[in-house]
C-alpha cells in the first residue's frame, strides 16, 4: 500500500472519487462518503483497517478477497459502489445534515437511473440521516426507491467496534441470500 503524507491527504479533500456502477446491477453499495485516503488512491474502502472488502468476501459476494485497486472486478459479479455525499472528509462526522439530505435526493436519482435490485447503504446512521427515517434499523428497509429494494448495513469502519468482521459477514450474507435467492 503507498503510504500518504498527511499534506498529500489534505491536498485529496478537493477529489472526486468516480462511483462503480453500471445498470441493473444486483447490489449497489453505498457508502457514507469518502475519507482521504479513498480520495488519495481513487479506491473506494481503501483505508486500512476499513473492513468492506473482507466483509465481501467472508459474506459470499465476491470468490476471493479484492483489494481496493480490483474495485472493478465487482461489476463482474453484479455489484458496483457509490456513496450518499461525494465529499471526502476525514471523519464522516464532518459531513452537514445538510449534505446527507442532499445526497440522498441525488442517490435516489441515481438508484432510479441504474435500477439496481438492492440499495445497500452501509451505515444505517447515514441512512436514517439521509433518508429522513430516524428509527431505521439494520436489515431490509421499507423503503423502495422504483423497482429497488433498499437494505441497512453496518458500517465497515474500523471504527465500528460493535460489529466484527465475521457478525458483519452474517448480515452482509441475508442481503447477498436476498438478492441471489441463494443460501
Amino acid at each position: 500500500m503507498t503510504r500518504f503524507t498527511p499534506e498529500q491527504l489534505e491536498a485529496a479533500r478537493d477529489r472526486v472519487v468516480p462511483d462503480v456502477v453500471a445498470g441493473g446491477l444486483s447490489v449497489l453499495f453505498c457508502g457514507i462518503n469518502p475519507g482521504l485516503m479513498t480520495a488519495a488512491t481513487g479506491h473506494h474502502f481503501a483505508r486500512p483497517g476499513n473492513r468492506f472488502w473482507p466483509v465481501l468476501h467472508l459474506s459470499g459476494f465476491t470468490p476471493r478477497l479484492l483489494r481496493p485497486d480490483e474495485q472493478g472486478e465487482l461489476l463482474s459479479y453484479g455489484l458496483g459502489i457509490t456513496n450518499v455525499v461525494a465529499r471526502p472528509t476525514a471523519r464522516a462526522d464532518e459531513l452537514s445534515r445538510e449534505e446527507y439530505l442532499t445526497g440522498g435526493r441525488l442517490l435516489v436519482e441515481k438508484v432510479e437511473r441504474l435500477a439496481p435490485r438492492w440499495l445497500a447503504v452501509v451505515g444505517v446512521t447515514a441512512y436514517r440521516t439521509a433518508f429522513g427515517e430516524p428509527k431505521a434499523a439494520i436489515g431490509p428497509q421499507q423503503r423502495v426507491i422504483g423497482s429497488t429494494r433498499v437494505w441497512a448495513l453496518p458500517n465497515p469502519s474500523g471504527l465500528n467496534a460493535h460489529w466484527t468482521a465475521a457478525t458483519m459477514a452474517e448480515e452482509y450474507a441475508r442481503l447477498r441470500e436476498a438478492a441471489t435467492g441463494t443460501p
